[in-house]
């Protein structure tokens, strides 16, 4: 049985929950399903209504504590109706026009008596569909995102018997006759945190720890693009992708990591997009989630920690830029203060909203890597061609999310329309900068001795 406990807010939830009092620091996760075909509406409401079956919190709703005493709780709502928060659009979208409607999912806030979410189906004139997710940052973080979405989906269009026990369940010691999405998707994902997070393996070194707290919670009072410096609440959208292979065998060959060969391709965009501005760049500080969940954590809510870190801009040689991002991020996976993020959120729900916009808003970009199904997967008889999605900008200019799916590398950006007006040219730039990385796949090849050796 849950405590009753358990239903507050955690401290790190409670932090995501307040940033929302701020428009330009909402909260809010918009993914975009690309679908070959128009699903069957029976079937994609019985799915959905299964996906929110999974996690209680999509079937409650926050209520307050009296006098501030406690976080905001999660309460069933008893009223809960399926059809309010699943929804059929008007016919003839276009690929445009899917991505407009997404941005005004992105600025559009929560009624805040109801469960927190909300989904749009859009069919396209040449009979392809799309589904629009929205969602608050409080329900769920990339990672829970994929395992709740594979509770609503199958492995062909025929679709899967689920009257008996739930397909997310774990697979018994024994083994399991069958393959459901969980189990194809849930191998790559239980890598995550032990690549991505490292526990401390002792208490002791309390000034250590107190000075990496000091570094994860230090005001920023400037930002370092000379270009991309206003902030307002408009939100624009736009996407690209990529083969997943090419990007993995780069990082691979590089002995970095596949999170290294983006953030530098997002790099190498980002200096030819200030290029454009006759800008000149040194480094640029990104944010970057890193995830605290483990395969054995309930669906739902927020197992990530912010980081807030800079990397160089300003290195001619991608090897070399590639190099020194894996360097800069390793340095922030071992942060003593990361295991102890929610204690970290709770020193942060202490401080006014406006001191945390005045430190998030100097923040240059978000850059996001979550990794998807490694297979197709079906929705209600259509099967999703592509997952993007487009994280929270949290204060930045622009937020880029890459979620790999069954072989490609989606990508989304989310970009605050005041600080980057021109989100075409920005997103022509990144296109680019991930084009010069996949092509330093075939130089490393034929120049090995450029490679460094494995530590």
């Amino acid at each position: 049985m849950t405590k009753a406990s358990d239903s507050h807010l955690s401290q790190t939830d409670l932090l995501t929950w307040r940033l929302q009092e701020n428009p330009i620091l909402r909260p809010t996760i918009v993914a975009v399903l690309k679908l070959d075909k128009e699903p069957d509406w029976d079937r994609l409401v019985l799915a959905v209504d299964r996906g929110t079956r999974a996690v209680k919190e999509f079937r409650s709703r926050l209520v307050g504590v009296p006098l501030g005493l406690a976080p905001p709780r999660w309460v069933p709502d008893p009223e809960f109706e399926l059809s309010w928060h699943l929804r059929r659009g008007a016919a003839g979208y276009t690929s445009d026009s899917v991505l407009e409607f997404a941005a005004v999912e992105a600025m559009t806030a929560f009624d805040l008596g109801r469960p927190l979410w909300r989904s749009t189906l859009l069919t396209g004139a040449d009979g392809a569909s799309a589904l629009v997710l929205t969602v608050h940052h409080s329900l769920t973080d990339g990672v829970s995102g994929v395992r709740i979405l594979a509770e609503m989906c199958d492995l062909d269009r025929a679709g899967t018997d689920r009257s008996g026990p739930s397909e997310s369940s774990p697979v018994n010691a024994g083994g399991s006759s069958g393959t459901t999405p969980w189990q194809r998707i849930s191998g790559p994902l239980r890598a995550v945190p032990r690549g991505l997070f490292h526990p401390l393996r002792s208490a002791r070194g309390g000034a250590a720890l107190a000075a990496s707290v000091a570094r994860l919670i230090r005001p920023v009072t400037s930002t370092l693009s000379p270009v991309m410096t206003e902030r307002g609440t408009g939100r624009g959208l736009s996407v690209f992708d990529i083969p997943a292979e090419p990007l993995h065998r780069v990082a691979k060959a590089a002995h970095c990591t596949m999170n290294d060969a983006f953030l530098t391709a997002v790099l190498l965009g980002l200096r030819a997009y200030h290029g454009r501005h006759d800008a000149r760049l040194r480094q640029l500080r990104v944010t970057m989630p890193i995830s605290l969940r483990t395969p054995t954590d309930r669906l739902g809510g927020n197992r990530i920690t912010l980081t807030r870190f800079l990397l160089p801009v300003d290195i001619t040689e991608p090897a070399e830029m590639m190099r020194a991002v894996d360097t800069a991020v390793e340095a922030q996976r071992h942060e003593r203060a990361i295991p102890f993020s929610g204690a970290v959120a709770a020193v942060l729900n202490r401080v006014p909203i406006r001191l945390i916009a005045d430190m998030l808003e100097h923040v240059d970009f978000v850059a996001s890597n979550v990794p998807g199904s490694p297979v197709p997967l079906y929705l209600a008889g259509a099967r999703i061609d592509r997952v993007y999605a487009f994280s929270p900008t949290l204060g930045a200019s622009f937020n880029i999310t890459l979620t790999t799916h069954a072989g490609r590398c989606c990508l989304g950006v989310n970009a605050d329309t005041a600080a980057v007006p021109d989100l075409a040219d920005l997103t022509d730039c990144l296109a680019a900068g991930f084009d010069t990385v996949l092509r330093l796949g075939i130089e490393k090849s034929e120049n090995p001795d450029r490679v460094r050796d494995t530590p």
